[in-house]
């Protein structure tokens, strides 16, 4: 049917029944004529863009914040990773969702022994991070979570490693910039294990790899994580006697109720590196 033959039975239409509605028929015509559905109201009249529902994005990120409290069981993490991704489907620029999911990714990442959920995990939280930092760069939360993941990618693939190191310190230094103790020193954290892990031909240095832990400490005393990088760190340029310090230290410190997973973490990792210590 022609453009022409659609306007004369719209025509027709309004003539036949005028009547009886005309106003609603007339204002039907009219928009119908424009293109416009009379029984659909445009969701953003200045662009046209569905602006989603960012009540149901905040109820599903309150969801998932509780999940996330549970992340141990990684089905409980895996949950809120999805509810997460469901926010942020609802509320596409919300600066909060973006990192929280960024976040979401790179625990489940870290966590999981399947590779394709682990490279997918990091892949979708450096997306995430990256949106992050796009909409609120003067913020630290996206930088931070980008860097964790660029992390976690590079020590999930060599192909990724290479490229990654210039990434992690970029974004670490940018998180140091706007505060230099977010989340207890982790910044410092995340630079110590990068300089302690990568290796030497792509700047590993197990010295600096100290240097940027020890400048943690007085942001992280009680950073279980921080701890137990420098007890490794202190051991990796033989100083023994300190890392058995810093793993007595954690294994005596007061537990933050908001990190007990990572907490429970340090522990066992450091209870095994001070048996070795001890047995050497």
């Amino acid at each position: 049917m022609t453009i022409q033959s659609e306007l004369n039975l719209i025509k027709l239409s309004i003539k036949s029944t005028i009547s009886s509605r005309p106003a609603l028929l007339a204002g039907c015509a009219l928009m119908l004529l424009s293109g416009v559905s009379c029984s659909r109201q445009p969701v953003d009249a200045a662009n046209g863009v569905d602006l989603g529902n960012p009540k149901a994005a905040a109820e599903k990120m309150a969801q998932a914040d509780s999940l996330y409290t549970h992340r141990e069981d990684l089905a409980q993490a895996r949950q809120a990773l999805a509810l997460m991704r469901q926010a942020r489907v609802e509320d596409y620029a919300n600066y909060e969702i973006a990192w929280k999911l960024s976040r979401s990714d790179y625990y489940v990442g870290d966590h999981s022994t399947n590779d394709r959920e682990r490279e997918d995990s990091f892949r979708e939280g450096i997306q995430a991070g990256q949106a992050a930092v796009k909409l609120q760069e003067g913020k630290p939360e996206g930088h931070f979570w980008l860097g964790a993941n660029y992390g976690g990618s590079a020590k999930n693939s060599t192909i990724a490693s290479y490229s990654s190191v210039e990434d992690i310190r970029r974004e670490m230094d940018a998180v140091l910039k706007l505060d230099e103790g977010f989340q207890a020193g982790s910044a410092y954290l995340g630079l110590g294990q990068l300089y302690l892990q990568a290796p030497r031909m792509l700047g590993g240095d197990r010295q600096k790899a100290v240097d940027y832990l020890e400048k943690g400490l007085p942001f992280g005393k009680d950073n279980a994580l921080l701890r137990l990088r420098l007890a490794e760190a202190y051991h990796q340029v033989n100083r023994d006697q300190e890392a058995l310090k810093q793993i007595d230290y954690l294994l005596s410190m007061k537990i933050d109720p908001a990190f007990a997973p990572e907490y429970k973490e340090a522990v066992e990792k450091g209870q095994k590196l001070r048996g070795e210590l001890r047995g050497s």
